[in-house]
């Protein structure tokens, strides 16, 4: 085999790869823009946000920035009135992980009432969160919060999904952890709508019924 052959061979099933990333991309864009936002007042009143989860640390200890904002972003649109409750999704599947009391913890000193504050356990995935929060906790409609690229994500998967969903954006984050975000967060959008269109994915746990207050 030729060397030209052999890069052939290489290069071709690599710019697919890049195609359907970029195509992704602009797909899953397009479906969550009109509702999608960084203003509050801009969006409908709903029974409960839904906040995603992440780390609060980074790996070398530093405090999460992705974490931080979003904390900010519920806590304004709560104290906005835009929603009576939030609802916190996130990942605790080891005893020393759990982004959920940690984001209720955050809300709870950023001045968000305990009583307001309920929590999804097993949102291991953001499939996982948005799905949970229509066949477990009986949402209709909701409004995620995260950072713009990934609400755009979550807004499609929840619509998808039956939701009526709207997103509030968090403040971005820049530099190279944006910058990583930002690639990883194309890969996910490809597996997103293999999730929707062609695996028909379910989450990893459902579980008992939970009940949120009227």
């Amino acid at each position: 085999m030729t060397r030209r052959r052999l890069l052939g061979l290489i290069a071709a099933p690599l710019l697919a790869v890049v195609c359907g990333l970029v195509l992704a991309t602009r797909h899953i864009s397009a479906e969550a823009a009109p509702f999608v936002t960084s203003r509050a007042n801009e969006l409908p009143t709903m029974h409960v946000g839904l906040v995603l989860g992440c780390a609060r640390l980074t790996p070398d200890g530093r405090l999460n920035l992705f974490f931080e904002r979003r904390i900010a972003a519920a806590a304004e649109l709560f104290r906005a009135g835009r929603v009576q409750y939030l609802l916190l999704s996130g990942d605790n599947s080891r005893a020393d992980y759990d982004e959920p009391s940690d984001m209720r913890r955050a809300l709870i000193e950023a001045g968000v009432p305990p009583a307001r504050l309920l929590l999804d356990r097993a949102g291991f995935r953001t499939l996982d969160s948005v799905v949970r929060a229509k066949e477990v906790f009986g949402l209709s409609k909701v409004i995620v919060v995260s950072q713009h690229f990934h609400n755009e994500r979550a807004v499609y998967l929840a619509r998808a999904s039956g939701l009526n969903a709207f997103g509030f954006d968090a403040q971005d984050v820049g530099g190279r952890e944006g910058t990583w975000m930002e690639v990883r967060e194309a890969f996910s959008r490809l597996c997103a709508i293999l999730d929707v269109r062609v695996l028909h994915t379910r989450p990893r746990f459902l579980g008992p019924r939970e009940v949120v207050p009227a």
